[in-house]
């Protein structure tokens, strides 16, 4: 034990303590670095320690280490002194981000066939190979490598925009176009990182047009993005080199394996898409949800602390900000972002709606809701109608929560005048009226509405079933919030109108296992409601609003 406690001493910031005679001790203190969130220094211990053994087990975890501290050098370094068929996947795909950015395009292909153990990356040869011919200049065998991806490649999905941004380098605008709608129409979370691409890619091809076209509902930056293009000014989001494209590549692939797979969040795959284009913002802004994921977030701010704030993608990066910091309840550092976002010259209405989901954070309710409503006046005069829905919800919820219930109730209905069908809207007026005993019958009717367009909504369902009980549908209420249950269990509000309905209805004990789990997640006044209840049964004092 006096080892270990010895080991444990604390080691100076940025220190590297090594005791050649003592490998335990440096053993130890390189975990007790990575527990403590300095895997830059476990990294530099435990490769002290990999010095005899490159391709062991310890030179594999400070290679990993490395590479998730953004530790590039290092874990280059540990990555080539291992036999290629020994490399990990992330240490070859780090290799060959490197050997892209040096445009040693035979080496890069090389590393990508070696023992199965190591895993297959034979997938990316079309894209590596369609690049370097675009480089040396030829166009035709650079589409020609592209039409080697296989209908059943992970690289299949990117064809499409592969192949449009090898047009754009080659200022074939009009074939582009069809290839980067395309693109763009599938790209999900990356849609405005591809668009602002591609727009690049037009504008150096001349063509403001189709630049002011691709642009044409981008979801943040518009006006900025609009005003540059118009000036003949490029945002330096272009891709037009073969590691730039390989980093758009693997950023693609890390956001979908951490939004569909349940596995660890990709750090070594989204750290070799930063190395292969250091300039790729979205790279950065989804390594930080990942180590936001990981109880990391103080480096997750530090990255994004780090870009430039006059990057075309600045927005998206002060929302992934201000919402770590609300999480943590850091309202101050969340509010200086917000505030200075709209204290800009080029405020657009994420900016303001940003605002107001902090003032929301900090219940200033009123002023939540001012911004929301500052936030509908500029997408109004950007003639973003299709958006502006979302918006009116927000300012009613904002209102609704500043007890300001006749202004809500006309937010919702601009909201509705825009987005008739729009569920969400249809819920909560509805469920507003519900609660202040108003309209209950159309208020049920309007209920029903957003159920049918959104069979699935738990939140809904359980409207509905509670409009039911409301109306005296004691039964057909139960079975409907039963349903809402089932598709959301750790909702505290389904489980706490379940009690109160089978209560009414005599089933006393399902009532109270129903409290008991609402209990578990239920805070401030349901979380009172639902102890009364749970002591003395359900009465008008304690009832569900």
């Amino acid at each position: 034990m006096a080892v270990i406690a010895s080991a444990l001493a604390p080691v100076a910031a940025g220190a590297t303590a090594l005791s050649a005679n003592d490998p335990l001790r440096t053993y130890v203190q390189a975990r007790a670095a990575a527990i403590g969130g300095n895997h830059r220094q476990a990294a530099e211990l435990l490769a002290a320690l990999a010095q005899n053994q490159p391709d062991g087990d310890l030179a594999r975890k400070a290679f990993a280490e490395a590479l998730g501290a953004g530790q590039f050098d290092l874990a280059l370094r540990l990555a080539r002194a291992v036999p290629p068929t020994k490399l990990t996947t992330d240490a070859r795909l780090l290799l060959i981000a490197d050997e892209m950015r040096n445009r040693r395009t035979d080496r890069a292909l090389s590393l990508l066939a070696t023992s199965k153990e190591a895993g297959d990356l034979s997938f990316l040869a079309p894209l590596i190979s369609a690049w370097d011919a675009a480089e040396a200049g030829s166009a035709d065998r650079a589409l020609a490598a592209l039409d080697q991806i296989g209908t059943g490649s992970m690289l299949s999905p990117l064809a499409a925009e592969q192949r449009a941004l090898i047009l754009l380098k080659f200022k074939r605008s009009a074939d582009a176009e069809p290839f980067a709608r395309r693109a763009v129409g599938s790209a999900g979370a990356r849609e405005d990182r591809l668009r602002l691409a591609f727009a690049d890619g037009f504008l150096q091809a001349g063509d403001k047009a189709r630049a002011l076209m691709i642009i044409d509902g981008i979801g943040s930056g518009a006006l900025a993005a609009q005003a540059r293009i118009q000036a003949g000014r490029t945002g330096g989001q272009a891709i037009d080199t073969g590691a730039e494209a390989l980093s758009e590549a693997l950023t693609a692939f890390s956001a979908d394996l951490a939004r569909m797979q349940h596995v660890a969040p990709p750090i070594g795959l989204i750290q070799a898409a930063r190395y292969a284009d250091p300039r790729n913002v979205g790279a950065t802004a989804l390594l930080a949800l990942l180590l936001n994921q990981q109880d990391r977030s103080n480096e997750a701010l530090a990255l994004l602390g780090a870009i430039d704030r006059n990057d075309p993608l600045i927005s998206p990066v002060r929302d992934i900000q201000v919402r770590i910091l609300v999480d943590q309840k850091r309202f101050t550092e969340a509010y200086q972002i917000a505030a200075l976002a709209v204290a800009g010259p080029a405020v657009d209405p994420d900016d303001y709606s940003r605002l107001g989901e902090v003032y929301a954070a900090m219940k200033r309710f009123d002023l939540a809701a001012d911004a929301y409503r500052r936030a509908i006046v500029a997408a109004s005069a950007g003639g973003a109608k299709e958006s502006q829905w979302g918006l009116h919800l927000l300012h009613a919820s904002a209102l609704e929560d500043a007890h300001r219930w006749p202004e809500s109730k006309a937010a919702l209905a601009q909201g509705l005048a825009l987005s008739p069908d729009q569920p969400l809207l249809l819920n909560f007026l509805g469920y507003a009226k519900l609660e202040r005993g108003e309209d209950v019958e159309g208020a049920e009717t309007m209920i029903r509405k957003a159920s049918e367009l959104a069979p699935d909504d738990a939140s809904i369902i359980d409207s509905l079933g509670w409009a039911q009980f409301k109306r005296g549908k004691v039964t057909d209420a139960i079975g409907t919030l039963q349903r809402a249950a089932e598709k959301d269990p750790a909702q505290a509000e389904i489980q706490e109108h379940l009690g109160d309905a089978l209560f009414q209805s005599g089933r006393h004990y399902e009532a109270r296992f129903a409290w008991g789990a609402a209990l578990i997640t239920a805070e401030d006044d349901m979380a009172g409601r639902i102890k009364a209840k749970l002591a003395n049964g359900l009465m008008p004092a304690n009832a569900a609003p």
